[in-house]
C-alpha cells in the first residue's frame, strides 16, 4: 500500500496527517506510561493528537515537534506547544523524560514526491525504516537520565529490523501494545537504555 493509497483510504485531504488507528494506539499506550511530572517530546506531532491527549490525560508537559509547518500550526490550534523541527535535531542534551514518535513508516518508491507534505508524513523511504533509523541515531542524546522512547512501528517496515537497529544503538525494546489490521500489525515499543 502506498502513501497515496492510505491517504485516499482515510480520506485525507490536507497537508497534515489526521489521527488514525496508529495515533490512538500510541496515545493510549503513552497515557499508561507517562507520569504527571514528565517532560515529553512528541516527534512528528502532526495534528497534535498524541501530544494533546497525553498532556490532558496525564498532566505532563508535552512539546510537539514536526518538520511540516502546517502541522505545527494545527497542533498549536489544538492547544499543543509545538515547534518546527527535523526529528530531535534542535533539542538540548538530556532534556526529555519521554519521547514519543509515530513515524512515517510506509515503504515508498525512492522517486516518491518528497515535496508533498502528506507523502513526507506517511512514507519512510524504500524500506519504511529510513526516518525511524535517523531518529534512533540521535534520540538518545535528548533523553534525560532514565528517559525512554515510545515508538510506533508496523509490520510493513519490519518490527524485528527496528528492534535490531535500536539494539545496535544501545536500546532494549519491549512491546507494550499492538493492534492488528488486515494489512498490518501496529506495535508500540518502549525503548530504554
Amino acid at each position: 500500500m502506498t502513501g497515496d493509497d492510505l491517504a485516499a483510504r482515510r480520506g485525507v485531504e490536507t497537508d497534515v496527517y489526521d489521527p488514525a488507528e496508529d495515533s490512538r494506539l500510541l496515545a493510549d499506550t503513552a497515557c499508561e506510561e507517562v507520569a504527571a511530572d514528565d517532560l515529553v517530546l512528541d516527534v512528528g506531532t502532526g495534528s497534535g493528537y498524541v501530544a494533546a491527549t497525553v498532556g490532558e490525560e496525564t498532566g505532563a508537559r508535552v512539546l510537539g515537534a514536526d518538520l511540516n509547518p502546517h502541522a505545527c500550526r494545527r497542533a498549536c490550534d489544538a492547544g499543543v506547544e509545538a515547534v518546527r523541527a527535523d526529528l530531535v535535531a534542535p533539542f538540548r542534551t538530556d532534556t526529555f523524560d519521554v519521547v514519543t514518535f509515530n513515524p512515517p513508516y510506509l515503504p515508498a518508491d525512492a522517486a516518491a514526491a518528497r515535496d508533498d507534505w502528506m507523502e513526507v508524513a506517511l512514507t519512510g523511504g524504500e524500506t519504511g525504516r529510513e526516518v525511524v533509523e535517523a531518529f534512533l541515531d540521535d534520540v538518545e542524546r535528548v533523553l534525560a537520565p532514565g528517559g525512554y522512547v515510545l515508538l510506533l512501528v508496523s509490520t510493513l517496515t519490519g518490527v524485528d529490523d527496528v528492534v535490531d537497529y535500536a539494539g545496535e544503538r544501545g536500546f532494549s525494546a519491549v512491546a507494550l501494545a499492538d493492534h492488528s489490521f488486515p494489512f498490518e500489525t501496529l506495535t508500540v515499543l518502549k525503548l530504554v537504555r
